[in-house]
């Protein structure tokens, strides 16, 4: 049974792990040049804070599950890594939402504060900035589903000794 359980958190791990690798590589690549009335304009993620720091989280994140794929099973860490996966699942829950906010701003406009929706002028652009969105909160999912099975696991041994 403790196989299945690693082999399980393993799998789960690397999913995320690669949810977030692509939601970073998506969102860096992500720019287009378009013209309007004769200017030219490029758009890319680094024009938005709010995609900086979607990007930064993301490396964050990927990197920190990178190395935790190495940690061994019997390590005394794993209790840091259950704090560590809760900080890091709000970093993502965090900038994913700061991203969404701004990319519907560009999908829609704000008609309130006269600004214009982008997404006509730069569709590549949009889809892409959309497909690491997606990527992103896969990643999210599967952070969230790691905390709280690691959470079950380290609490688990606790309630079955009060009993």
């Amino acid at each position: 049974m403790g196989k299945t359980k690693r082999i399980f958190t393993l799998l789960l791990r690397l999913m995320a792990f690669a949810a977030t690798v692509s939601a970073t590589i998506v969102m860096v690549s992500s720019h287009e040049t378009a013209s309007f009335f004769a200017v030219s304009f490029e758009v890319k993620y680094s024009d938005t804070p709010a995609f900086k720091y979607f990007v930064i989280a993301n490396a964050i994140v990927s990197i920190y599950g990178f190395l935790v794929l190495f940690l061994p099973s019997e390590s005394l860490l794993w209790r840091l890594v259950v704090a560590l996966d809760m900080v890091f699942t709000l970093l993502l829950g965090s900038s994913i939402s700061a991203a969404l906010a701004i990319a519907q701003v560009g999908k829609k406009g704000n008609s309130s504060a006269g600004w214009l929706p982008v997404c006509s002028q730069v569709p590549k652009y949009c889809h892409q900035v959309t497909g690491a969105l997606v990527a992103g909160f896969i990643g999210l999912i599967m952070y969230l589903l790691l905390l709280l099975y690691s959470i079950h696991t380290i609490l688990n041994p606790l309630l079955l000794q009060k009993t």
